[in-house]
């Protein structure tokens, strides 16, 4: 295993610094961050801002240029050694001169996985991995997961009260959480892929679904993509989110339906489904497919409950408000069958964090 100096931690946590400044923008790509280190002094960096552009090692060696020859690269993904939409990283590097290559973790792309560290020793590079590797994957989590896994990774979005309700009786609902968390809501939507609801939300509320509140400061905002799951496609051809283009998954449908519903500007994609409910994990297998990296799930009780019950939820994002709504409220979640104590569902927390008057609660599945 490869042994690395307090240096080298330094410069990989500043290469960590810069690929989180691609967390917006870079999508479907991962967030990389490389720095070039040559005599001890940083000669160049930069990060992948956004796919199809330049990758962070290119942006290094443009900004290194001569000085790169003999240097060591900080790179938090290994660099890639294939053709996609932009020419080999590692044949940059190895072209540059680079002496050393230390990445973060080796891509789980099936098209790198290793192939990148290869080709740069095989060049006569000290080529290392797995110097802040953790650090590195949880920038990536969407990618990772969709690389290995073939789906992407799930955030589930709850806001609640301290006894777990999500409206009143009622159905009234505005406001549950103060300004701060509403507005860290819009800062999730902006590094998502995928902002996923039910058309129980739609006709209900109306939503819009997209990032308003929220702007980074070195990247030009990119909206999510609107998803919504609708079985027999009940979604009005005037609803906000099918007017601004929408993807519709749905399992049964009139034929006038749908074409109301494209000729409103959404897109149709006929899903398997059963008794009304469509299949989660065939709806997660067909956004990865079209390269979507993180969903992040903003749903009723049921449809939310749905994914968690599915075992499909990577995390769950809650904003705790402090206030009491009673035992008739909404509930967080609608979680079917769950009888004895042996079949709770056990979550860790990864984060607590309070936002104004509101707590945020970061959780992931405890198996």
């Amino acid at each position: 295993m490869a042994e690395f100096t307090a240096d080298d931690h330094r410069h990989m946590a500043h290469a960590l610094q810069l690929a989180e400044r691609g967390l917006y923008g870079s999508d479907p790509n991962p967030r990389v961050g490389c720095v070039l280190v040559r005599d001890a002094e940083r000669v160049g960096e930069g990060w992948h801002a956004r796919a199809g552009e330049a990758h962070a090692e290119v942006h290094a060696l443009r900004m290194a240029g001569e000085r790169a020859r003999g240097a060591t690269a900080y790179v938090t993904l290994e660099p890639c050694a294939h053709h996609g939409r932009t020419p080999p990283c590692a044949e940059a590097l190895i072209e540059a001169g680079v002496a050393r290559v230390v990445a973060a973790m080796v891509d789980p792309n099936p098209q790198v996985a290793g192939k990148g560290l290869a080709r740069l020793a095989e060049s006569g590079i000290d080529a290392q991995s797995g110097l802040l590797a953790e650090q590195a994957e949880a920038l990536n989590p969407g990618f990772a997961r969709r690389m290995r896994g073939g789906r992407p990774w799930v955030r589930v979005k709850l806001a609640g009260s301290l006894d777990g309700r999500t409206a009143m009786a009622s159905g009234e609902s505005q406001w549950i959480t103060g300004v701060p968390a509403r507005r860290d809501v819009h800062r999730l939507r902006a590094r998502s892929s995928v902002v996923l609801t039910g058309v129980g939300t739609v006709l209900a509320d109306n939503p819009r679904l997209n990032v308003r509140d929220f702007q980074p400061n070195y990247d030009e905002l990119r909206q999510p993509r609107v998803v919504v799951l609708d079985s027999f496609l009940r979604t009005p051809p005037a609803a906000r989110v099918a007017r601004e283009g929408a993807l519709i998954f749905y399992s049964d449908a009139a034929p006038d339906a749908a074409r109301s519903l494209s000729g409103a500007g959404a897109e149709l994609r006929l899903s398997p489904g059963e008794g009304g409910q469509l299949d989660l994990a065939a709806v997660l297998e067909a956004l990865a497919q079209r390269e979507y990296n993180e969903v992040m799930v903003e749903a009723g009780p049921t449809l939310a409950g749905a994914f968690v019950q599915a075992g499909l939820v990577d995390e769950l994002i809650l904003y705790q408000a402090s206030h009491l709504m009673g035992h008739e409220g909404r509930p967080l979640l609608t979680l079917v069958g769950l009888e004895r104590m042996n079949q709770r569902l056990e979550w860790q927390y990864e984060d607590v964090r309070q936002l104004g008057a509101d707590l945020r609660l970061t959780l992931r599945p405890k198996s």
